[in-house]
């Protein structure tokens, strides 16, 4: 792979400094660490046809009873608490523990309203799936201009 480089004419004449050479000896020496988002992001995937939005977002380590899902027109709230089991054992100590316990939550808005009513959501094997049928009447309506 090649090592691409953005070239400045001006560098040497605009940069002025006597100890310039041993700037750049320490060039990438220190390293700041990188940041990771503690909290994971529920992912998704949104599919439309004509007459309903089919939703399947990932949510793993949390029951059905510990998802709550709101529906307000055309916004779409998935909201998901993952609980920390206290399984203290005599004589163990946890040493390292990766895992996340807290709130997630994502919110989106989609093209046409949706029916609250005869919206469905099934939860299986860390995928909830989300059907939300389109209102009927949420098409644009065509003004002719006079």
């Amino acid at each position: 792979m090649a090592n691409i480089t953005h070239y400045d004419p001006f560098k040497e004449v605009t940069r002025f400094g006597p100890f310039r050479d041993l700037d750049d000896m320490f060039k990438g020496f220190m390293v700041r660490p990188v940041l990771r988002d503690l909290e994971p992001e529920i992912k998704m995937d949104v599919a439309e046809d004509d007459k309903a939005y089919t939703v399947r977002a990932e949510i793993a380590g949390v029951t059905k009873e510990d998802i709550k899902v709101a529906v307000v027109g055309n916004e779409v709230s998935i909201s998901a608490e993952v609980k920390k089991q206290n399984e203290e054992k005599e004589g163990k100590k946890v040493i390292r523990s990766e895992r996340y316990y807290g709130k997630q939550y994502r919110s989106f808005s989609l093209a046409n309203d949706i029916d609250e009513a005869k919206a469905e959501a099934e939860y299986h094997d860390g995928v909830l799936q989300l059907i939300l049928p389109k209102k009927n009447g949420g098409e644009a309506k065509k003004i002719t201009v006079k």
